[in-house]
């Protein structure tokens, strides 16, 4: 099979026929073998329902519906472990991203090896101030945390080759930066292609205000998770051994003063320095513990399921 196409939606029932429609006449036109992943994050609205219709008119449309709305990085990992495609194309549902951008995509990643290519829409429909200049600022943060040059980590037009999508975790809130995650599991050849954005046909957009604080809070996230979540001794190791040294340090030198050089003076529990000292080396265990609870913890981490998917359609067929 050459493509999968894995479309993660919620509450999308006015977009999902034209989509389908308009991603058939793409494959159909350029000659593809195809399946299309409609995960569906706990709609209310008839979506599933025109998934089903779907499937039934269509059997290279698959389903799969949560029990309830569990999230978007969930919605991928379900479709990334599904899909059965040699490339994996991520899209969002609303009509914003253009499936005519799909042989291409395909081709830098079957023709020129590329591992992931993110789409970058250059020139945006949405609103300046609660959506361009917050992804902007989200975007610049993200290069400079992570050492992953794009412009727009969040786009939901992307294209992986399929080891990609089978190595890499996606969980909690961290679709806004899969490239990271890419990046982080030893894929390399990462870029980014210009696509073109379309203004929202139908409804409205399903995130809210809360997704900037949940941004900054990712990148921080992304930004421990790329560097130490499969080493934390190394960070946290490090900072209490840092810090029990300078309290260890500061105790020494109070014995030393007290017994030879000032022995009549001030008691040790008198002076500012003797408490720096204690709370210093308590810290320092405490972080030391850390890292070496979270090691123990990495090499015991067993897979677990964070979602629970309630039905599915034309799941068990080979392509």
């Amino acid at each position: 099979m050459n493509i999968s196409i894995i479309i993660p939606l919620l509450n999308e029932e006015e977009s999902l026929t034209e989509l389908h429609d308009w991603i058939v006449r793409v494959m159909h036109s350029n000659q593809f073998t195809y399946e299309i992943l409609f995960i569906d994050d706990g709609s209310t609205d008839r979506s599933w329902e025109i998934i089903t219709h779907l499937g039934k008119s269509n059997p290279n449309v698959k389903g799969l519906r949560f029990l309830k709305n569990f999230g978007k990085s969930q919605a991928l990992h379900a479709g990334f472990k599904a899909a059965k495609g040699d490339v994996i194309i991520t899209m969002d549902a609303d009509l914003q991203d253009n499936p005519e951008e799909i042989p291409e995509l395909y081709e830098l990643i079957h023709e020129d090896g590329y591992d992931l290519i993110s789409g970058w829409k250059k020139k945006r429909y949405d609103s300046i101030l609660s959506k361009n200049l917050p992804s902007k600022l989200f975007n610049w943060a993200a290069r400079k945390t992570s050492g992953v040059k794009l412009h727009d980590f969040n786009c939901g037009l992307k294209a992986y080759k399929k080891e990609v999508v089978k190595t890499i975790e996606v969980s909690g809130e961290m679709h806004r930066y899969i490239p990271v995650l890419v990046k982080s599991a030893g894929f390399s050849k990462i870029d980014e292609k210009v696509v073109k954005h379309q203004a929202r046909k139908y409804g409205k957009t399903k995130f809210g205000m809360e997704r900037f604080i949940n941004g900054f809070l990712d990148l921080i996230t992304i930004w421990f998770v790329s560097k130490f979540a499969r080493r934390p001794m190394h960070l946290f190791g490090a900072l209490g051994v840092l810090m029990f040294t300078i309290g260890f340090g500061f105790a020494i030198y109070l014995g030393v003063d007290k017994l030879f050089i000032n022995p009549l003076g001030s008691l040790l529990t008198d002076r500012p320095q003797f408490f720096f000292a204690l709370i210093a080396m308590v810290i320092g265990s405490q972080l030391f513990l850390a890292g070496f609870l979270g090691e123990i913890m990495v090499r015991n981490r067993k897979n677990e399921t964070r979602y629970t998917i309630s039905e599915g359609v034309n799941l068990n067929q080979n392509k």
